[in-house]
């Protein structure tokens, strides 16, 4: 089988862990201060209301269900011995430290569990809570992700993120000085956005601390607020090979010891609106990885 031309997730994993080990998208029934009115009650206006959420957490599954649930079919799938625990859905450090604890502990207490990944935002990390965090990193592995999406405070503005880009390098640098990894999402094709933009964002996080780099499309889903500003020709999606050339020269920029965990997203058949190839992922995977390799 032919090598990454990048330093993949699942071979770091491997090599830590000595199995393949596999994500569990978890549901903690959380929510957004884009979303409860605390800075704004729409969102950004690439998200849904259900957050990227399962929906599992309102059916009355608790982490520990939730967990459970899903480690079968992923042991018969991926032949995965163990598991990282992700919860995702919305901002999951936004609760109090207690209540916190207390759902990452559910998870914690797998013995499948070899860590969790916490998806959240920068301006959500009160020191308690990292703390908190690295107290719990003290035996199984913390990562926290923060949605970034674009290195530009005036993009930020645009898309309704509601915190600065100084609001992320502090987080990072809070996070890092506690011995936790980072792992950062950022989306190509924002409103507004060219190539120029796109590749600072990577020259950006070429200089700060970070351990991994989730890469994404931004696709118009249905009922968001990007789905209205692309009925009425606002927005024009980025076209495959486009994006394909520009995922692979951001790798590039960034150095070799980052992971890159993701380099599209995964968009729900019965909620996408645009662009149609956002589906085709193993041919836009495979694309990147050849333009990768050809830089």
């Amino acid at each position: 089988m032919q090598h990454k031309p990048y330093r993949d997730f699942n071979s770091y994993l491997r090599q830590r862990y000595g199995c393949r080990v596999q994500k569990i998208t978890l549901d903690a029934g959380l929510t957004c201060p884009n979303r409860d009115g605390s800075l704004s009650s729409r969102g950004c206006i690439f998200c849904n209301p259900r957050g990227s959420g399962t929906g599992k957490a309102r059916a009355g599954l608790s982490i520990a269900q939730q967990l459970e649930q899903a480690k079968e079919p992923l042991r018969r799938r991926y032949k995965a011995k163990k598991f990282l625990a992700y919860f995702q859905s919305y901002t999951n450090t936004y609760a109090h430290v207690d209540t916190l604890r207390e759902l990452y502990l559910q998870a914690l207490k797998d013995p499948d569990v070899a860590g969790l990944t916490i998806g959240t935002r920068p301006d959500c990390v009160p020191d308690s809570v990292l703390d908190m965090l690295h107290e719990l990193s003290e035996t199984k592995d913390i990562w926290l992700e923060y949605g970034l999406q674009s290195a530009h405070d005036r993009t930020l503005q645009r898309i309704n993120r509601g915190h600065t880009v100084a609001a992320f390098a502090d987080a990072v640098h809070r996070t890092r000085q506690r011995g936790l990894p980072v792992c950062v999402h950022v989306i190509l094709g924002l409103p507004g956005e060219g190539e120029k933009e796109m590749l600072e964002t990577a020259r950006y996080l070429a200089g700060q601390d970070i351990q991994a780099v989730k890469i994404h499309l931004l696709y118009v889903v249905r009922g968001t607020f990007l789905h209205q500003l692309y009925a009425r020709g606002g927005y024009r999606c980025l076209e495959q090979e486009e994006y394909a050339d520009l995922a692979a020269r951001f790798v590039r920029i960034l150095p070799r010891e980052v992971i890159i965990q993701r380099l599209t997203g995964d968009p729900h058949r019965e909620e996408l609106v645009a662009p149609e190839w956002a589906v085709n992922k193993q041919q836009t995977l495979q694309m990147i990885e050849e333009r990768i390799r050809d830089l």
